[in-house]
This record gives C-alpha cells, sequence and structure tokens, in this order.
C-alpha cells in the first residue's frame, strides 16, 4: 500500500478513535457552545432601593428593570465589607478581606491586593479571555497593582475614590495633597481631573465598553465595568442633568441607567447577549451621611456598617436560557461566590492562592435541591471582625462592636454628622426581622452558642485570638 494511503487510514483510525472517545472531534468542536462571555456591572455606594424594580423610585431606570425581567432579582445578596477597596477585592479575589488584609478605603499610593492573590483579569486572561476595565479601580496605587498588570488588557478610569480631591467636602487640605488623576492603559492621561471632567465619568466608561464588546465579538471577553457613581461627589453629563426631577441624585442615577441599556445593547447587536452571563450589583450600601446626594435602603444603618443597609446590595444576573427570567430569588449569596462561580461557567482554571468563595452556580440557575456549600458569610468593619449570618439567610449574629450612625444627613454634597453607637452580642431572626430591630439572643440560646463558637472559628483563621482572650 502507497505511504500516502497509510497515512490517510491512520489519520481516519484515529480520527475515529477521537469520535468514540469524545475528544477532539470537530463534530463535537462545532457543536459544543463557545465559552459565555463575563459583564461584571459594579456601582459605588448604591441603595439598594435606588433601581425598579428592587423600591419605587422617583425616577425612571427602565433598562435596570428590563435587565431584572430578563433575569433574576437576589435581595439577599451580600459583601463581605461595606466599604470601598475591601468590597471590590473580596469580588476580584474570591476571598474574605481578613485574608487577603485589604481593609476599608485605600488612598492614593495605597498597596491595595496583594499579586499573590490572583484578579478575576488574571484568571480569565489565563483562560485566553479578552479583558477589560473601566471606571473605578480602587485595589491599589502602585506599580504592582494597577489594572494593566492585574489581568486587564485595557482599563481606564480612577484608581481610587472620586472624592479623594482637593474638592473633598470635609477634608481638602489632606485630599488636595494628592491630584486625582485618570489613567489609560497603564499610562496618565488627565493629570488632575476637574470638575468638568467628572460629569464624563460614567459616559467614559460607557462609551469604551460598548467599543470593547464591538471590537471582541469574535472572541471570549470579561467585561468589569466599576462606575465611580454614585459615590459623591455626584457628577452626570448634560444628557441627564435635571431631566429625572428628582434632584441630581435622580439625575445620576438615570446616567447608571442609560449606561445599563447601552452595554445590554452592544451585546443584543452583536449577537452576543444569549452567550453572555451580565451581572449587576453595588460594592456597598448607600453613603448615607450624604442625605440627598445618597441612595436608598430599607434596611437598617448604610455603608461602613455590617448591618443589612451596609453589607445587603442590590444585585441581578441574566444568562438566557440558563438563568430564570423574571424571577425574584431570596437565595443567600455573596460577592466572595462569583469568582469560583464563572470559573465554572467558563471552563476556566481556578487561581493557584486560596480562596473563601465557592461555586454556588445550582443556587444561582434555581435549582429547586441545590444547596449553599457555605455554613456563613462573614462580615467586618475595616480590620473588625463583626459577625456572621447562616447560608440560608435565617440568621445575622452581631460580635460586640460600635457601629456609626447618622445623626443629621449632610444636603446638596455638604458634610453630615455621624454619632457612635455600641451593640452587644445579638442575635436576630432575619427571616421574621429583616431590619435587624429586634435581639432575640435570649430566646434562642442554643442558635447563639453554636454561631458564636462559629464566630470566633472564623476569627481565630483571619484574625487571631480574640481581644478578650
Amino acid at each position: 500500500m502507497p505511504l500516502t494511503s497509510l497515512l490517510l487510514l491512520g489519520r481516519i483510525s484515529v480520527g475515529l478513535i477521537l469520535v468514540s472517545l469524545g475528544l477532539g472531534s470537530p463534530l463535537n468542536a462545532a457543536a459544543a457552545e463557545p465559552p459565555p462571555n463575563v459583564v461584571i456591572i459594579f456601582l459605588d455606594d448604591a441603595g439598594w432601593a435606588d433601581f425598579q424594580p428592587f423600591g419605587a423610585t422617583a425616577y425612571p431606570t427602565p433598562n435596570v428593570d428590563r435587565l431584572a425581567r430578563e433575569g433574576t432579582r437576589f435581595n439577599n445578596f451580600y459583601v463581605p465589607q461595606a466599604i470601598c477597596s475591601a468590597s471590590r477585592s473580596a469580588l476580584l479575589s474570591g476571598a474574605y478581606p481578613g485574608r487577603t488584609k485589604v481593609f476599608g478605603a485605600h488612598g492614593p499610593f495605597g498597596a491595595g491586593l496583594d499579586p499573590k492573590f490572583a484578579t478575576m483579569g488574571e484568571m480569565f486572561q489565563a483562560n485566553h479571555y479578552a479583558t477589560a476595565h473601566y471606571g473605578k479601580w480602587h485595589i491599589g496605587d502602585t506599580p504592582a497593582t494597577r489594572p494593566h498588570v492585574r489581568g486587564f488588557d485595557e482599563h481606564a478610569g480612577l484608581l481610587y475614590s472620586n472624592d479623594m480631591w482637593k474638592h473633598h467636602a470635609t477634608n481638602p487640605e489632606h485630599w488636595g495633597k494628592y491630584p486625582l488623576q485618570f489613567w489609560e492603559n497603564g499610562a496618565v492621561t488627565i493629570p488632575d481631573v476637574t470638575p468638568e471632567d467628572q460629569t464624563q465619568l460614567t459616559t467614559w466608561a460607557t462609551e469604551r465598553a460598548v467599543s470593547f464588546i464591538t471590537r471582541h465579538r469574535d472572541q471570549p471577553f470579561f467585561l468589569y465595568v466599576a462606575h465611580s457613581m454614585p459615590h459623591v461627589p455626584l457628577f452626570c453629563s448634560d444628557k441627564f442633568l435635571g431631566k429625572s426631577g428628582a434632584g441630581l441624585y435622580g439625575d445620576v442615577m438615570m446616567e447608571l441607567d442609560w449606561s445599563v441599556g447601552q452595554i445590554t445593547a452592544a451585546l443584543a447587536e452583536n449577537g452576543l447577549a444569549d452567550n453572555t452571563i451580565v451581572i449587576f450589583s453595588s460594592d456597598n450600601g448607600p453613603w448615607s451621611v450624604y442625605g440627598n446626594h445618597a441612595g436608598r435602603t430599607p434596611f437598617r444603618e448604610a455603608k461602613g456598617t455590617t448591618f443589612d443597609g451596609g453589607v445587603r446590595s442590590p444585585t441581578i444576573m441574566r444568562y438566557p436560557g440558563h438563568i430564570p427570567a423574571d424571577t425574584v430569588s431570596e437565595t443567600t449569596l455573596c460577592t466572595i461566590d462569583l469568582l469560583p462561580t464563572l470559573a465554572h461557567l467558563t471552563g476556566t482554571k481556578l487561581p493557584a492562592n486560596e480562596i473563601d468563595g465557592r461555586d454556588v452556580w445550582p443556587l444561582i440557575s434555581g435549582d429547586p435541591n441545590a444547596k449553599n456549600p457555605h455554613e456563613y458569610y462573614a462580615f467586618s468593619n475595616g480590620k473588625n471582625f463583626e459577625g456572621i449570618i447562616t447560608s440560608d439567610g435565617h440568621w445575622k449574629l452581631h460580635l460586640p462592636h460600635n457601629y456609626r450612625h447618622v445623626v443629621y444627613p449632610a444636603h446638596d454634597g455638604a458634610g453630615g454628622k455621624y454619632t457612635q453607637f455600641d451593640i452587644e452580642l445579638s442575635l436576630f431572626d432575619l427571616k421574621a426581622d429583616p431590619y435587624e430591630t429586634t435581639n432575640v439572643i435570649k430566646a434562642h440560646p442554643e442558635v447563639a452558642r453554636k454561631l458564636t463558637a462559629i464566630a470566633e472559628a472564623h476569627r481565630q483563621k483571619f484574625y487571631g485570638p480574640s481581644p478578650d482572650a
């Protein structure tokens, strides 16, 4: 038999073996769905009730409302710390602040997330995804922790909060020492951001996101749009200024809703809507001390506390054919679970470093038999570990701590006033009392003992011995 015939016969035989094993055949490759794209839209200080359908707003938010109709609204979605840098690090690393040691809100030249903890961007880059970040970063402003070296092919935006500048409401002398800079792809393109520049932040992030989707429609991508708004100081473009009839905060929220609409429209126009996971959420609850420049939450307290007003965030997820449409979920989830869940969905290898999140796709996809793989979620405030919630969302234990409470709110961006209160060891039945009004620790001593033991084990693992030990 001629050599060419032998080679052809060999190729056919190998091909038949691969087909029989379900490996490497063109037929299987053609039949397999391409890995899904991932879009995360992460707001800054948005209140739980700032968008329809979470609350009855004084301004229209049709695009977020439509996203909820096309996906699932998660009413009990939590962040592990209700402050900027800690929350964002937890989202992007899948690890608790107690593990990464990213606490609170880092200022200019802040160390940020240690490179030994991989970000979602790095995880997706390793799986040949195109990656982009537009908007606020706030998990590092050093050469080793900026977006372009932490897994993002493209980025544009502020590296920390938009109030850390010379126009700060209460401490302009301190923050005026540092110029607020706009970065793009590893370089400063606006060395000293002006109020006029701030009016364009939402638009710039949105335009770049739409462009990125269009340019990368033929390959898998991870797009992280982390808006600077509605963190104070509030700004919006002329497109929406004065349009809401509900003040500047309403105008800002309408522009953010417009941004959601532009991004989802770009997915549809490029034929990507059905193969893209869209996640919409906020880094924490509203900064209530700013009064009419802050959002709304029905829950107790707000940003900077471990009450639900601070750590419960409005969240929607859409993935047509995979996440139920027009559905409300009361499942308790946390941002630390997004990294491992998205790794599972996209066939991406998990980072080598330790993470605390777990794959919760059965819960997100609405499997009625799904169980949360966690026993609890933990909450901290700054460097202080302050409590846990059971993963079924029933019980919440607050360890003794002090917390800030608004005495009077500001008006039109000026500074308001806080006072400090103390809470004793407290147990709340969130099923009966979602607003954390009544301490039921005496009525449920066994539950309290069990959760206190769990909390102490968590403290020992992440923070060391109890200060009272």
